[in-house]
């Protein structure tokens, strides 16, 4: 009997359940929406490093082409080079004695020869059009990408930092410490959040890393609630009394024990932050509250935009929306996907 009992061919295969982050893993590969809202995230973000690497548009301040070329990718004949504007003509007299400007005639002919051999070598047209200097539209649009989603995916970082490092506080210890965070967070969310975000970058100086810092120390309060009920219900529970009972460090028990159990809601508001930072940032740079005059972003495009509108220029507002959708369009189908992947409750139909 215990020889049929120890054979393989008898013996029951015992599988072990799949982790959390297996199991949200698999679901997420089978979401067709999700998978290819990744695709479409990750090439943004292998853009947005190829910009800050100087592998694409590193020249995105060069007048390229004439101002407001009009995009196309059928430009017209190259113009010929204008004839240079020669000194007058006339007999070798030297009328230096009648005319005081005589001498400087030839050092403009050769002044106005050169621009208008500058000039014939900038292009009448671009594939995407080019602004009121004549840099290329494409160019700033990519450049603009960089500079927006670092300032999304940075400040949705530090927000989430700091929700989450105050909101395992309160929620584990309760008491002072408990009641002391929950007025700071009745403080930041007694006035509107566009409110706060004025405030801040009223005091700040203009640049990437304000913006950063301004959409992070305002964006927590959502973070820190969520993730304050979440270590209030996981504090009590028995594997965390457990931990406790066999010497586990108070760190420990909230950051190895507990935070593990509610990343998928810190995951997730990082997610929805990020997009929520991209618009703020076009709003902010919109309104001259943002990147500073050196640099551009989708923001300062869209600002630029709004005067060339009345003059039927459409192609660098174009450009900035298209790039702008898709990529906050993807990143928000991305999210969707991913919430539903670390949803607790779709693991016991696993």
């Amino acid at each position: 009997m215990s020889s049929v009992l120890a054979s393989p061919q008898m013996t029951p295969s015992l599988t072990r359940g799949k982790g959390v982050w297996a199991a949200a893993a698999v679901r997420f590969r089978s979401d067709r929406v999700g998978m290819t809202s990744l695709v479409i995230v990750v090439l943004f973000l292998l853009l947005v490093v190829a910009a800050g690497a100087g592998l694409v548009a590193k020249d995105w301040q060069v007048e390229r082409g004439v101002p407001d070329a009009p995009p196309t990718f059928v430009g017209p004949a190259a113009p010929t080079e204008s004839a240079a504007i020669a000194a007058p003509s006339g007999p070798n007299v030297d009328i230096s004695a009648i005319d005081p400007l005589a001498p400087r005639y030839k050092e403009w002919a050769e002044a106005a020869k050169k621009y208008q051999t500058t000039e014939a070598a900038r292009a009448l047209t671009l594939p995407f059009g080019g602004d009121r200097l004549g840099r290329d539209v494409l160019a700033k649009a990519i450049k603009g990408a960089q500079v927006s989603i670092l300032v999304g995916v940075c400040a949705a970082a530090l927000a989430t930092l700091i929700g989450t490092l105050l909101g395992a506080l309160s929620g584990f210890f309760g008491g002072k410490v408990g009641d002391f965070l929950e007025w700071l967070y009745n403080v930041f969310t007694a006035m509107p959040s566009i409110l706060l975000i004025f405030a801040f970058a009223a005091v700040f100086p203009r640049g990437v890393f304000s913006v950063v810092a301004i959409l992070g120390l305002a964006g927590w309060p959502g973070i820190y609630r969520l993730v304050r009920a979440e270590f209030i219900k996981h504090a009590v529970r028995d594997y965390v009394r457990s931990a406790e009972a066999i010497g586990a460090s108070t760190m420990s028990r909230m950051f190895r024990h507990i935070l593990p159990n509610v990343s998928h809601v810190v995951l997730v508001q990082l997610s929805i932050h990020v997009v929520g930072f991209i618009k703020s940032e076009v709003i902010l740079s919109y309104l001259g509250l943002g990147v500073g005059v050196d640099q551009v972003s989708w923001g300062t495009m869209l600002a630029e935009a709004q005067s060339e509108l009345i003059l039927g220029h459409w192609w660098q507002l174009a450009a900035a929306t298209l790039l702008m959708a898709v990529f906050v369009t993807a990143f928000s189908l991305m999210t969707d996907a991913l919430r539903d992947a670390l949803d607790p409750k779709l693991r016991g139909l696993e």
